[in-house]
């Protein structure tokens, strides 16, 4: 019997279409021998839709006839038990449910969908589903919380400074402070984005004052670190969980300018053979130009930091290195990787198709420990009956 699949994409995110493009490359190479595959759009409304429609690029160019096109859904729990239903399905009408779902696999990118927010949904909805827990997808999306864990446990990240909304009331002390902290260059970044959106390179006051501004457009809390000026972009993948997890082949990606873009990554040289590959089409140098030691180095911290951040899954890790003293900094975690880093798996051997079946393997080993534990108890108070007033049992006398 096929193992029933519903895989979530979009959601409420500056990276919605990078999210359609990474998961329609996975439907695409899912066992169908082994999985049956349900297809789930979220809109940037955060509605959910299915249909088979949905794992056709073609047809985003115009996502209100798409749309139409499909069957707006729900997800239900019965018991033990979580269906996708047609929206407003009522249990004992006659509309059915349109599939009972064995395991969610959410391929999205950025805030609102990748930063624990879907994951604690299905949590709460019974599901098993593949990639990092609540928790650790909270902490590798916000930049400034991952820094300060990665550094207190040791690993080799860049101080930075962090600036609220309350902060940009006074612009001018933010620049100040960051002037009294840093040299130039220095980059600011929203503290809770991927795919490059909103990072600026700043040289001068003038420059940091606007890239302050434009990573404020974008996030309600930004982060401003040193820039290495004679900088190599290193990734490396990692898959596993906790207890076992093993690093991929290094990448040296390829930047138009000194910073790494959004375009980089996904619109240059985004022909129509192009222009469906997401992160697979970005420009890059497999294996990276270092040396073993230094590949030996970044293989060994990113297992280690995927691990003590208790990372599920395949996640890619981004590394820079100071070419001036060859100095390997982490600089972060992505739990859902674009393209899920497959094209820095197949170089080992393990192809993109034993890549997903070893994800959602790893996703119903996580939910069959977690069934060991216990959540309740088998009692309840409120059957105790008297009454405990505005402070519950805490506030009565002695």
């Amino acid at each position: 019997m096929k193992i029933n699949l519903a895989v979530l994409f979009g959601g409420k995110s500056v990276e919605h279409e990078i999210s359609i493009i990474s998961a329609l490359q996975a439907i695409h190479h899912i066992d169908k021998e082994k999985y049956e595959v349900f297809p789930v759009y979220i809109t940037k409304g955060n509605e959910f839709y299915y249909g088979n429609i949905l794992t056709d690029i073609e047809e985003y160019k115009d996502i209100p006839v798409l749309l139409k096109q499909c069957v707006q859904i729900n997800f239900v729990t019965e018991g033990s038990k979580t269906f996708i239903v047609p929206s407003g399905y009522k249990r004992f009408s006659k509309r059915k449910p349109i599939a009972l779902i064995d395991v969610a696999f959410p391929i999205v990118h950025g805030t609102n969908v990748e930063d624990g927010t879907l994951q604690g949904f299905l949590k709460i909805h019974n599901l098993p589903f593949v990639g990092c827990d609540v928790l650790s997808s909270a902490v590798c999306m916000d930049k400034y919380a991952a820094k300060i864990l990665l550094k207190h446990a040791g690993f080799p990240v860049l101080d930075c400074l962090r600036f609220t909304l309350e902060d940009n009331k006074n612009p001018s002390a933010i620049i100040e402070s960051i002037e009294n902290k840093f040299a130039y260059p220095v980059i600011v970044k929203p503290v809770n984005l991927g795919s490059s959106v909103g990072i600026g390179k700043a040289m001068s006051s003038a420059a940091l004052e606007e890239a302050v501004s434009t990573a404020f457009s974008f996030a309600n809390m930004i982060i401003v670190e040193p820039a290495i000026v004679n900088l190599k972009e290193i990734n490396c993948s990692v898959v596993g969980d906790c207890e076992n997890a093993i690093a991929s082949e290094c990448e040296e990606p390829y930047a138009s300018d000194e910073i790494l873009s959004y375009s980089d990554k996904y619109l240059d040289g985004g022909s129509k053979q192009n222009g469906s590959k997401g992160m697979a089409s970005l420009k890059r140098k497999i294996p990276a130009d270092i040396s073993p030691e230094d590949k030996n180095e970044i293989q060994k911290i990113a297992v280690e930091s995927f691990k003590f951040l208790e990372c599920n899954g395949v996640v890619r890790i981004d590394f820079m290195m100071d070419c001036n003293t060859n100095q390997i900094w982490l600089n972060e975690i992505n739990t859902i990787p674009g393209s899920l880093s497959f094209y820095l798996w197949e170089p080992t051997g393990l192809k993109y198709t034993a890549l997903l079946d070893e994800l959602i393997t790893l996703s119903l080993k996580r939910q069959r420990k977690e069934e060991e534990i216990m959540y309740s108890f088998e009692t309840n108070i409120l059957s105790m009956g008297g009454s405990f007033g505005s402070k519950g049992s805490k506030g009565g006398k002695r």
